[in-house]
């Protein structure tokens, strides 16, 4: 069957490893870590953060293969993303490590390795790896207690439409941010003089993934005091703001 591999070597370590720990600790167990780009350890000596999962996993009568997914935030705001093959399918059963930088590499490593003789006993499942590739990031982003930022941003807005919990979900594996400003308005927030401001927030994820939410901040209320709505599209924001806009020039 297929399940989560537990074992000591992926322990978290007593105090957080730096970018550059943790790439030292995968090249020296990786067995063919001298196959990598020369391109490929000079972007990495320049990151900044860097996160692990497993991303799939095969145990069958005492063999095992794992995969897991090493991404790091490169300085120019980059992510790069590292595949490491870990399984016991040799002779002996001692447990070897290989690492890849892209799909195929990990596929045809996959694919070659041996399956034992007696392979009646149990029951062999096609192989697991689902990969699809990771883009760089539109933005440049800063390292920081992002996870918490999406959290707070998600709590302080006021619209009953606003994202749910997959996209609180998502946000737990935030491990970068940045947010920016989106230009234009209400057509007619300028006559009436109301306050409309639209943000960006760009979240970098722990797979390679970016997101973004859209927080609008406007007077439009029949107090006139300041609102905060938060939208998964720019589309979306922006048509609230015109409707706010809307709703207020017609009372």
């Amino acid at each position: 069957m297929s399940v989560p591999y537990e074992t000591a070597a992926y322990e978290p370590p007593e105090s957080p490893e730096s970018p550059e720990e943790h790439l030292e600790r995968l090249l020296g167990r990786a067995l063919n870590s001298f196959e990598l780009t020369d391109e490929t350890i000079r972007r990495l000596d320049r990151a900044l953060a860097h996160d692990s999962s497993l991303h799939s996993a095969h145990h069958s009568a005492g063999l095992h293969r794992e995969t897991y997914r090493h991404t790091w935030l490169l300085a120019d705001g980059s992510a790069l993303t590292l595949w490491e093959l870990v399984h016991n399918t040799v002779r002996g059963c001692v447990t070897q490590h290989e690492v890849y930088e892209d799909e195929e590499e990990l596929r045809a490593a996959t694919a070659r390795l041996p399956l034992p003789p007696d392979a009646t006993d149990f029951e062999l499942l096609p192989v697991l790896v689902r990969l699809t590739p990771v883009p760089g990031p539109r933005h440049t982003y800063v390292p920081d207690d992002s996870a918490d930022h999406g959290r707070r941003l998600l709590r302080r807005a006021e619209n009953p439409d606003r994202p749910g919990e997959e996209m609180a979900g998502l946000l737990r594996t935030a491990f970068a941010h940045q947010i920016t400003q989106a230009f234009g308005r209400p057509c007619r927030a300028g006559e009436m003089g109301l306050c409309f401001s639209l943000y960006e927030h760009a979240f970098l994820l722990s797979d390679g993934r970016e997101l973004s939410l859209w927080e609008v901040e406007h007077t439009a209320t029949p107090d006139g005091r300041h609102m905060c709505e938060v939208y998964a599209s720019e589309e979306d924001a922006r048509e609230a703001m015109e409707r706010r806009a809307t709703a207020v020039s017609d009372s």
